[in-house]
């Protein structure tokens, strides 16, 4: 363990092996650490939070602060983050609230460049990757391998699927399907996203599925109701359109159209 004589550690932190901590770094109480992260200098973390194994953290960032909600009042709620993310400068994430369950999620192999803000009840999936100054606002779902090209803002309460891209300064304020591309204020959709499922080994039959049933959703001139309902046939025979059905049937906030 190498924790710089500047930093400033709670007794009740609980910090693993191999752990470092740069100078002027402050940790508060109730915070747990993993094996063989690296937090960098001026950051502050405070808890109650979890932070897995071989993480980096660089300077500036402000993680496991209360949330920025005026109905909080001080509850012990939690952030929990996974394993080997690199959280770049400035990075701001914020623990959850009593009213959205209460916890704030961040997965594993996540790249979060800097200034993002990922805001109280916020579920953030494996692999994503969030360019500069992306925001969330509060209880927002992020799926797998999604991208946030810089400046994407998110809307409280919407859901973004696996898979989707986002455009350079997307405003995003109903829900993403996944495997789409989106950009815009307000965003819209442009197709699927086919060079970032190519690059992760989806096959040409998938591909077509896909293809055929975003031109159900987005060219067909079909009400949501019917499209879906052409694609509840697809779905049968193509697991990437059955994720996709769900998606709709889940939505909180109506899909991006």
């Amino acid at each position: 363990m190498s924790i710089h004589s500047t930093a400033i550690i709670d007794p009740k932190a609980r910090l693993a092996e191999n752990v470092s901590v740069g100078p002027y770094t402050v940790i508060g109480a109730d915070v747990e650490i993993g094996e063989s992260t690296r937090v960098g200098p001026h950051v502050v973390i405070q808890g109650p939070t979890v932070i897995g194994k071989e993480n980096q953290i660089f300077q500036f960032a402000s993680i496991g602060e209360a949330p920025q909600d005026k109905k909080y009042s001080g509850e012990p709620t939690r952030l929990e983050i996974g394993d080997r993310n690199i959280i770049r400068e400035s990075v701001t994430i914020n623990r959850g609230t009593v009213g959205g369950g209460g916890l704030t999620a961040v997965g594993d192999d996540n790249l979060l460049m800097a200034y993002i803000h990922i805001a109280h009840d916020c579920h953030v999936g494996n692999g994503v990757i969030f360019s500069n100054n992306a925001s969330l606002a509060g209880h927002v779902t992020i799926g797998n391998q999604v991208i946030l090209s810089g400046f994407t803002l998110v809307h409280q309460f919407c859901s973004i699927g696996a898979h989707s891209f986002t455009g350079m300064g997307s405003a995003i304020a109903k829900d993403v399907p996944p495997y789409l591309m989106v950009s815009g204020n307000p965003a819209k959709p442009h197709g699927i996203n086919r060079e970032g499922l190519k690059r992760r080994g989806f096959s040409p039959e998938a591909l077509g599925a896909l293809k055929e049933a975003y031109r159900l959703l987005y060219r067909s001139g079909l009400p949501l109701n019917e499209a879906r309902q052409e694609l509840g046939a697809m779905a049968e025979e193509h697991a990437v359109v059955a994720e996709l059905v769900q998606f709709i049937d889940q939505s909180q906030r109506s899909i991006i159209r």
